[in-house]
């Protein structure tokens, strides 16, 4: 009798979960969830928490419990679907590099045309999810399948693909204060640009793994930009973020109890720029995964901002 997973016969990313429930899967369904990074699910709160800041700060708290388990399908099924992409157009350039030359079409383990379905069966479940919503919000999420198209090629023309991501990954909360409210206000928006700046440097963090095969490959990334300034231009694009989150929570007539939940965000945030460490992978891989406690305390700000 198996007392555990089956020994996979394909190899996973080096930044992949150890042990994750992906390897509990059939061979032949291993790489399909490998190429949605089910076994990296940190791309997916990275993805989610916006959303949830969006809702909480509308107000829609405890009352629009449900929107929370809409947009969690919805960044599980549409962060798969943006990760095929981006393996399908950048599949040279992942074989060039030490950490994704083992990406499942980069490898071959699964075929271009093969990945495109896999990709459009996961557009079908966010679908179902933006069905669900508000005429204006989606309208909204509609919008953000121009970002999710370009951002492959960034790296190609710009030093600053982090900030295009930035620019598509915190479009959620977008999406979310309009399926509360109806509306686009002030206080979203630049609830917006504060998760632009987070994601600017928390993708930062992240390029440090691959800052000598980018070089090699042509790879373009903020990391190879700021060079030995990486820790400075990593808390100056937090600190800008703490501004305009202190920004948005003021302008939605924040209570007293949200600024100690924003002290924490300031808190976390001092603590990845004071361990940063530009020739440490495993740190920058750390310290990029503990974003997702930046996300929940944010989170948490917004919700006693407009509740408490």
């Amino acid at each position: 009798m198996s007392t555990g997973p089956a020994e996979p016969t394909d190899r996973a990313t080096p930044d992949a979960l150890k042990r994750s429930w992906v390897e509990w899967l059939p061979d032949a369904w291993r790489p399909y969830a490998r190429l949605a990074r089910f076994d990296r699910p940190i791309g997916t709160w990275l993805l989610f928490w916006p959303c949830v800041w969006g809702v909480a700060l509308a107000g829609g708290l405890p009352r629009d419990l449900y929107l929370l388990l809409l947009f969690g399908l919805g960044s599980l099924a549409m962060r798969g679907a943006g990760c095929v992409y981006n393996d399908i157009v950048d599949r040279d350039l992942d074989a060039q590099v030490e950490r994704t030359r083992d990406r499942p079409v980069a490898s071959g383990r699964v075929s271009v045309r093969a990945a495109w379905n896999w990709l459009f069966a996961l557009c079908l479940v966010g679908l179902v999810v933006l069905i669900q919503l508000q005429p204006i919000a989606q309208g909204i999420a509609l919008a953000s399948l121009a970002l999710v198209a370009g951002y492959p090629f960034m790296k190609r023309i710009t030093w600053w693909p982090q900030a295009w991501l930035g620019l598509t990954f915190n479009w959620g909360v977008l999406v979310a204060w309009a399926a509360v409210t109806g509306e686009i206000g002030l206080p979203v928006l630049l609830l917006y640009a504060a998760g632009v700046f987070w994601t600017l440097g928390y993708d930062t963090i992240y390029a440090l793994q691959d800052i000598e095969d980018d070089a090699l490959a042509g790879i373009r990334s903020s990391a190879r930009r700021l060079g030995g300034g990486v820790r400075t231009g990593v808390a100056i694009f937090y600190m800008l973020a703490l501004a305009c989150f202190a920004a948005a929570l003021f302008l939605a007539g924040a209570s007293p109890w949200a600024w100690p939940a924003l002290a924490l965000v300031a808190a976390h945030f001092g603590w990845q720029v004071a361990t940063l460490s530009s020739d440490d992978p495993a740190r920058a891989l750390r310290l990029f995964r503990a974003n997702t406690v930046t996300g929940f305390l944010v989170a948490l700000a917004c919700f006693v901002a407009v509740t408490i």
